[in-house]
């Protein structure tokens, strides 16, 4: 594993993770993986990149997913998103229709999400790699207490944090999160999935984009602007 690319702000709180032993097993893990033959998404200077474009004082809105999409030329290091030019994926296409019933967003299209990371939501999957063709394949080889470090970071902060929580996976990672439901300062959203297994059981109607945003302006902070501009050389 190369130098981590990911901001300063993250990397400094976080340096005692890369020097774990985990963190050392995990390196051993992936580049035996590589060396044996086997293709692993995304490519390595994307596994931080939610953590390189998202710093951690900017971060209002955090959305949790589990590993990476593992087809060829998906992830690049931010959950839910695809590279430009992939097709948009079930689960994104079922959060666009949310969104468009919850703020009366036209869906886009594309699946590209990077302008959602540059505003603040901390698109951060549990596990940051997957073997090509083999979904869940690197869970339990030690990205879990790296992004629960990652979370308690971002839990650790002073200004209120908005969770989207979506199905029972991100919920329980996330359980230890001081919400306002606690009597915490942080947001949490629970919903199903938006997977087309699940959506219809509740995540359609969970209008989260506009709770969000209301609160974050509740608390005298920039709302997010979730509609996705159009990409270079796609119609607007």
């Amino acid at each position: 594993m190369a130098e981590p690319k990911l901001h300063p702000s993250w990397l400094e709180p976080l340096r005692a993770e890369f020097a774990s032993p985990y963190m050392a097993a995990l390196r051993a893990y992936l580049k035996a993986e590589k060396a044996a033959g086997k293709r692993i998404f995304p490519a390595s200077h994307n596994w931080f990149r939610a953590l390189d474009l998202t710093p951690l004082e900017d971060v209002r809105v955090v959305i949790l997913g589990q590993d990476p999409y593992h087809g060829e030329g998906q992830a690049h290091g931010l959950c839910f998103s695809v590279q430009p030019g992939v097709r948009t994926p079930p689960s994104l296409v079922n959060i666009f229709k949310e969104m468009e019933s919850d703020l009366g967003i036209p869906r886009a299209a594309h699946g590209f999400l990077e302008h959602w990371a540059k505003q603040g939501v901390l698109l951060l999957n549990a596990v940051l790699t997957v073997e090509q063709g083999m979904a869940a394949s690197h869970q339990k080889r030690g990205w879990e207490p790296f992004t629960d470090a990652v979370i308690r970071l971002v839990n650790a902060r002073p200004e209120p944090v908005v969770f989207l929580l979506w199905g029972s996976h991100a919920q329980k990672k996330a359980a230890f999160v001081d919400s306002t439901d606690r009597g915490g300062r942080h947001l949490v959203l629970r919903a199903p999935h938006p997977s087309p297994l699940s959506a219809h059981s509740g995540f359609f109607g969970s209008r989260p984009f506009s709770q969000a945003n209301s609160f974050l302006k509740a608390q005298g902070l920039r709302p997010i602007d979730w509609a996705l501009p159009a990409l270079h050389g796609e119609p607007a």
